[in-house]
Formats: structure tokens, sequence, C-alpha cells
């Protein structure tokens, strides 16, 4: 459960968010994510710059409710900007070998966190501007889509999601994104998402988003997020969300 804090009045209250994202400007690139409605489980999303050449990018989902919840998500954001930092920023790095082991800092922190076993899956990367790559581990989450002059490729789970064994890992590989190449993140909130009606709660599924994702017209990241999250309210048919919404959006535009 999320510990409360204590006011001057002696009235718990509940501990903080995590720190607002800012993403940095990529040199020949674009990167922004949206989510839709107030936050009620346990999307989270970050960005930070790690060095001249390398930007973090990650979503989790930790799960449980926001409420109970928020300390694991303050204290993710903690390990990934400083574990992260410091493991991205130094000189000749094994990309793959550092994103192993901020994924082990992650999973071991959620764990501690918690004090139990809790799921969290989670897409965490770092997108290298100069040479267009992308390092990456998919512990459990749902598959980014990046789409390029060949078609759409599902970048699949890795591993099992955060939060489940302290020791496990998931294996970190690398995709070159070519110029005007878009990665696409969505959460779980979309994909489960239920249709009303003709539809007879049909989910939104990953399909949904690759369609959207193939027939979108050349666009901005946070334009293309605006465009899936907006397919996915017309599928609903202004259903109730009863999930968090989530899409991360990275274009290599140079």
């Amino acid at each position: 459960m999320c510990p409360l804090f204590r006011s001057r009045d002696d009235e718990p209250i509940p501990a903080p968010e995590p720190v607002p994202t800012v993403f940095p400007a990529i040199d020949g690139a674009d990167i922004a994510a949206v989510f839709v409605g107030k936050r009620i489980a346990g999307d989270f999303y970050d960005s930070i710059r790690a060095s001249p050449e390398r930007v973090l990018i990650g979503l989790l989902d930790v799960a449980g409710r926001r409420e109970d919840n928020r300390n694991l998500l303050t204290n993710a954001q903690r390990i990934f900007r400083s574990v992260g930092v410091d493991l991205f920023s130094r000189p000749d790095i094994n990309e793959a070998d550092a994103m192993t082991e901020l994924s082990l800092h992650l999973n071991r922190g959620l764990i501690e966190g918690a004090n139990r076993v809790l799921s969290c899956p989670a897409f965490i990367g770092c997108y290298h501007e100069k040479l267009g790559t992308l390092c990456y581990v998919n512990a459990g989450h749902t598959p980014a889509l990046l789409k390029d002059g060949i078609g759409i490729t599902e970048l699949a789970s890795t591993g099992l999601p955060l939060g489940l064994f302290s020791h496990a890992t998931a294996e970190a590989r690398i995709v070159a994104l070519e110029q005007r190449s878009s990665l696409l993140l969505v959460s779980k909130g979309v994909v489960t998402c239920e249709g009303r009606f003709n539809r007879s709660l049909d989910e939104f599924g990953l399909d949904r988003a690759k369609n959207l994702l193939q027939n979108a017209p050349t666009m901005g990241a946070q334009a293309l997020c605006d465009t899936v999250l907006k397919g996915v309210a017309d599928f609903s048919e202004g259903s109730p969300i009863c999930d968090d919404r989530t899409a991360l959006a990275l274009i290599r535009t140079a």
C-alpha cells in the first residue's frame, strides 16, 4: 500500500506523484506521449537525456490502483533517472549490458518498495540520436510497433514483467530506425479497451493500433499519439474509462 505522510493537522496525505516528464529535444527526432483522462491505474512514462548522444525512454504499468502504488511509481522514476543516467553516460559502454542492468535495478526497486510480488510490464529504451538506433528491453509489455519503409514490425516481449522475481532478466535488443520511421508504444488500457453495441464487447486490440499507425499521414509524435487515442475513444463510443490509456511515440525525422 502507498505510505501516508502526515500534514500539520495530522491528516494523512498521499505520497507525491512522480515528477512531470519534460521530453528532451532530440536532434533529428521527435518524441511525445499522451494519456487520456484522470490517471487511475499504474501507467507511467518518462524520458531523460543520459548523454550528449543518448536519450532514455520508458513506459511502465504497475499493477493496482494509482492511489495504492504512487510511491512505487515515484521510486521507479528515481531509479530510471539516477541509475539510467549513470549507466548510459559512461564512455564506451555496451548498451545491451547497460540496458539489462537498468532493468534489474528497476525490478529489484519495485520488489523492495512493494515488499511483495507484483507485476509491472515495462518497455525501456535508449535512443542513440547520432546512429538512429534503439536499444531496448520489453519486460512483458504490449509490443512496441515500429513502422518503416518495409511495413510494421512488432518489438515483442523479451522477458517477464518486472516485479515478479528478483533475479529475472529481460534480453536487450537493438533495432535501427531509418529516416521517417515511427515507433509507437501503447499501454494495456489501449489494447483492452472494449467497444460497445454492434461490436459485442470486442477489444480494440493491437491490430487496430497497427492500422492507425500504418494509415497515419506524416505527422509529429504528439499528433500521432492523439490520432491513436482518438481512434480508441471512437471505438469505445464514450464508454467509461476503467484503465489508463497512454500512447508514446518516437519519430525519426532526419
